[in-house]
Formats: structure tokens, C-alpha cells, sequence
């Protein structure tokens, strides 16, 4: 498949070969929440934590005798059953991760970058050189080109004064071709890559 190439002041760069096992695959839905729901439980925290009944400060001391009151029979002020008391099987701290095969994680990347190409939102440009690294610059560029929400993917390493100038501007994410990851290039209207960032995909992918 071939796409045509763009300069960031959106001049023509002439155009480039893309895989068609990575680029050209029919997006599945089902691999796509997969993925992505591996990605947002690996990134959970985990640090929920409350009180149990060992945990709850207060006397240990019994309150009150055991017969004779007409109530019913307690031992310790730390029960849930009482104000204060500690919570019964409450969330604890753990890892929310699971496993998921790396071939499946793989797949699940072609068929986001597939996905993008099918729904037109992919650009590929020359490169991400700027005559003037200024933030004024980049955000003029993306102006002219009409992106609004984009993920910048460059080669093995990202351009160090495009990134500084992209910086403070919201709404871009600039990332190496390692950083690339479904939940990331879905969440964003435009994804851009540039001639290194697609051989630098083609060659993990592949």
C-alpha cells in the first residue's frame, strides 16, 4: 500500500511503500479492548487500602458481660457491625496486572496502526526537523495541517527540538517508535509517523 508523504509545513515529500501485514489488516474490535484493557490494568495503581478489624485502634477489653443484658453478644468495639469498627473483606493493595502473550500485545498494534489507515487519520511525514525550534512553530504547523488531537511517533529516537517545542502544547504527544502502544494511538484523532517511525515499526513488527 502507498501513502503520501508531507512535510511539516504540509509541502508534498513524494510517498512511501507500507507493509500490508502491518498497515493493512482488517481492525478487530474484540483484539483492539484486549489490548487496551492489559495497557489501563497494568497502569492501575492498586494502592486502595482500609481498616480491618486487626487494623482499627481501640481497647481489646470486652464490653460488657456475656449473659444477663438482653442483647445481643459482643466482644470487641473493632467488629463491622459497629460505628468505627473495621471493614469487613475491604480492598487491599494489589496489582491489577494480568498476562497477555506477546504475540497477542504485537497483533494488537499492527491492527491500531491498521485501524488508523482505515479510517484515514494516519499521516506520514518526512521528518520532524524544524527550521526554527520554537513552539509558535510547531503549533503554526499543526495548524496548517488541520491536526488537533495527535500522537507524533518518530524513529528509535525522537527529535529532540521538536519535542522541547511540543511540549507545552496540548492536545500532542510526541513519542519514540518503542513508546508506541494501542491505547495511545486510539485515544487520538490523528496519528503521525514519521519515514523513520514507519521503519522503525516495520522492523519490530515484523
Amino acid at each position: 500500500m502507498k501513502l503520501d508523504v508531507i512535510k511539516l509545513d504540509a509541502g508534498k515529500a513524494g510517498n512511501i511503500e507500507l507493509s500490508d501485514d502491518i498497515f493493512g489488516l482488517e481492525p478487530r474490535a474484540d483484539l483492539l479492548h484486549r489490548v487496551v484493557r492489559w495497557q489501563r490494568a497494568k497502569a492501575q495503581q492498586g494502592t486502595h487500602s482500609v481498616l480491618g478489624k486487626s487494623d482499627v485502634s481501640y481497647s481489646t477489653k470486652k464490653i460488657y458481660r456475656q449473659k444477663g443484658t438482653g442483647g445481643a453478644r459482643h466482644g470487641s468495639r473493632k467488629a463491622p457491625i459497629f460505628r468505627s469498627g473495621g471493614v469487613y473483606k475491604g480492598p487491599t493493595p494489589r496489582s491489577h496486572a494480568f498476562d497477555l502473550p506477546k504475540k497477542v500485545r504485537a497483533l494488537g498494534l499492527k491492527h491500531a496502526l491498521s485501524a488508523k489507515v482505515a479510517a484515514g487519520e494516519l499521516v506520514i511525514v518526512d521528518d520532524l526537523n524544524l527550521t526554527d525550534a520554537k513552539t509558535s512553530a510547531v503549533a503554526k504547523a499543526v495548524k496548517e495541517n488541520g491536526w488537533k488531537r495527535v500522537l507524533v511517533i518518530d524513529g528509535a529516537e525522537v527529535n529532540e527540538n521538536f519535542a522541547r517545542a511540543a511540549r507545552n502544547l496540548e492536545g500532542i504527544d510526541v513519542l519514540p517508535s518503542m513508546g508506541a502502544n494501542v491505547y495511545d494511538i486510539l485515544r487520538r484523532d490523528t496519528l503521525v509517523i514519521t519515514r523513520a517511525g514507519v521503519e522503525a515499526l516495520e522492523a519490530r513488527l515484523k
